[in-house]
């Protein structure tokens, strides 16, 4: 019986069934986290591609190009249509998406290498129900700076202008990983697409 208590032939497997729970649950969160921030870089690449083409289809608003009194009558609701287009996808089916952590949409005028260029970046920031009605529904987004006007939008070839629409989303934890791995506690995500204007021929 005394030689019975002292054998060690179990202590590892002991150990092991001790050490491999959490171990499994760290892999699990890790897995589960993972998986929702690529959902969520799915729905931002999407919703930007959408607003994109938007903003492609619609360049300054139809009628003779320039803003002057006549030209691009439609030019106001260019931009609102492409942050609806932008929120339709965001708040889709299915989506992870919190829209109150979505710090900004940006419409901007890209250079030649894809990025904003400076003093023609339109931000729209969230305010729940704060923004214009587009096809009756009122926008969570509302306009904080508009530089690059609608109307100033050139889609003549050969050197149409080009638009890149950029989200920003503060992306939050969703396991217990948060609390013991710092950086799944809370990051920013980026998302941007590049998209030349319709050129007229």
């Amino acid at each position: 019986m005394i030689r019975f208590f002292k054998a060690e032939d179990a202590q590892g497997l002991v150990e092991f069934a001790l050490v491999l729970p959490p171990v499994l649950l760290l892999l699990v969160f890790g897995l589960v986290e993972l998986g929702s921030v690529l959902s969520v870089a799915m729905t931002m690449s999407s919703a930007t591609r959408e607003g994109a083409r938007v903003a492609s289809a619609l360049v300054n608003g139809g009628g003779a190009l320039g803003c002057s009194a006549g030209q691009s009558p439609n030019a106001a609701s260019v931009d609102p249509n492409v942050i609806a287009a932008v929120e339709r996808v965001l708040v889709g089916t299915g989506t992870r998406i919190t829209l109150a952590d979505l710090s900004q949409i940006r419409i901007a005028k890209a250079t030649a290498s894809g990025a904003e260029t400076g003093g023609s970046i339109n931000t729209w920031s969230y305010q729940l129900n704060g923004g214009p009605v587009v096809d009756g529904q009122q926008l969570d987004f509302v306009a904080t700076s508009q530089p690059w006007q609608a109307c100033s939008r050139d889609n003549s070839t050969p050197n149409a202008d080009s638009a890149v629409i950029t989200v920003t989303y503060t992306y939050r934890g969703r396991t217990p990983l948060r609390l013991l791995i710092p950086m799944f506690n809370q990051f920013t995500m980026t998302d941007h697409t590049v998209m030349a204007m319709n050129a007229t021929r």
